[in-house]
């Protein structure tokens, strides 16, 4: 039976030891492209938001919420609003972050590689002021105390524009640059006569402010004159009573100019992250509020900067099919393994018309390496001259025993039969040559002479 096992129909060690370097070669190379081509997204992301009580700051949890159920940590970093969010992008010191419209242009953006990953709702210009200040233009500013917030928010930089539009310079102002909370307060006290913010309605200033006696919101008549003259804002309308149906708050319908929130990404940022943070916009800003209607936002529209690929595709087609039926991670590992799949068959074609003539080579050269010594015998043979011949051939007749007894134990397939017994036949050929050699060496010998 062990010698019946020696043919088989199939060497499956053969083609392991054949085989199994290709193989190796291909896991290699198709696992690097996995890691180097599409490598999996990281688990934390840092984000920027703004200031304390600001409407960036409270869009910054909900965004950490909705990626944590993702397994995905947002780190969120406090800043003093859209400037410095630019600048921290700019440093590489965080990979997203909420930035106002106008706050850059897009060839800036594209020397420094951000991307937009959308418009996520508009931030209205919030001008409140004490109650006995009398302003109905913004010319009226004049002389007056009016806090401006930090220069690293985007309200300076926006009001000094609207300010110009009205003959009102700089100068004409004592100007803070406190931040919204500590300029509330000495609103509230005041020691000032006006505070200047930009944020979302949903910022808990600007619903404290709009219901605090005594604090009344400028009115921006000429709002649609502004949107015209300054492309990066629009005219939007705080309606009567939104604040408050009952209490009648606010008791008329006011007109603002309102840039957009945006949120604004490192282009190295990892594409399933930003499919994920689209995603996650869409569910946060998808709804109706004081100033959009349903599905108004997320939008690829209302920023200067580059939309990212995987957002626009997200805003003309909805999210990644696989991520709509299994867990992101799930979804991430099967999109990526395209990348495997065509590293696998770029290697595969190629080598695999390489291994089967390896296979056929190293069963075949068990075979063929014995035909050298056959071939060894003959040349020995041929060089055995004189008397030493017969010995020659009696040596010769015994290798040639050793060699078939070798042979005999070789284990190859039965498909590759017929080369062994090939051998097994060619072994027998030289013997009888030997043989015949051996026979004419003896004839040809003197006979011995007899003895008188």
């Amino acid at each position: 039976m062990s010698n019946i096992r020696k043919f088989t129909r199939f060497s499956f060690g053969d083609l392991v030891a054949t085989a199994g370097p290709t193989v190796i070669i291909i896991a290699v190379l198709c696992a690097a492209a996995y890691l180097a081509v599409d490598p999996a997204p990281p688990r934390q992301v840092l984000l920027a938001t703004g200031q304390e009580n600001s409407a960036y700051e409270e869009f910054g949890k909900q965004y950490a919420a909705a990626l944590a159920k993702h397994d995905i940590k947002v780190t969120r970093q406090s800043s003093l609003g859209s400037q410095e969010n630019l600048q921290l992008l700019n440093e590489g010191k965080v990979d997203i972050a909420f930035v106002q419209s106008g706050s850059t242009e897009e060839a800036e953006a594209r020397r420094a590689g951000l991307v937009s990953l959308g418009s996520l709702f508009t931030e209205p210009v919030w001008l409140f002021m004490r109650e006995p200040v009398a302003v109905t233009q913004l010319s009226d500013l004049k002389g007056k105390k009016i806090n401006l917030g930090p220069e690293g928010t985007g309200v300076p930089k926006l009001l000094r524009k609207v300010l110009e539009l009205n003959g009102v310079e700089p100068s004409d102002l004592t100007i803070g640059a406190l931040e919204n909370t500590p300029a509330t307060v000495e609103l509230l006290e005041g020691r000032i006569d006006a505070l200047v913010f930009s944020s979302g309605p949903e910022a808990p200033l600007v619903q404290m402010l709009l219901q605090t006696p005594g604090i009344k919101l400028f009115d921006f008549s000429q709002a649609e004159a502004y949107a015209r003259r300054l492309p990066f804002v629009s005219h939007v309308v705080l309606p009567r009573g939104i604040v408050d149906v009952g209490r009648d708050i606010p008791s008329q319908d006011y007109h603002l100019i309102a840039p957009t929130a945006t949120l604004v990404a490192r282009d190295d940022l990892h594409p399933a992250l930003v499919d994920l943070f689209v995603q996650s916009a869409s569910q946060i800003h998808g709804g109706t509020g004081w100033f959009q209607t349903q599905g108004q936002f997320p939008s690829a529209r209302f920023t200067e900067i580059p939309v990212a690929r995987e957002a626009q595709k997200f805003y003309k087609d909805g999210a990644p099919l696989l991520q709509r039926y299994m867990s992101f991670w799930m979804a991430n590992l099967l999109d990526r393994m395209w990348v495997v799949v065509v590293a696998l068959a770029a290697l595969w074609i190629p080598l695999s018309k390489v291994v089967p003539p390896l296979y056929v080579w190293r069963i075949k050269s068990r075979v063929y390496r014995w035909y050298g010594q056959l071939r060894t015998v003959e040349q020995e043979l041929d060089a055995a001259t004189g008397k030493d011949r017969a010995q020659v051939c009696a040596a010769m007749l015994k290798r040639l025993d050793e060699i078939e007894a070798m042979v005999n134990r070789i284990s190859i397939p039965l498909a590759f039969a017929d080369a062994l017994y090939g051998l097994r036949s060619h072994i027998n050929f030289v013997r009888q040559r030997v043989r015949a050699a051996a026979r004419d060496e003896t004839a040809a010998a003197p006979a011995p002479a007899a003895v008188v």
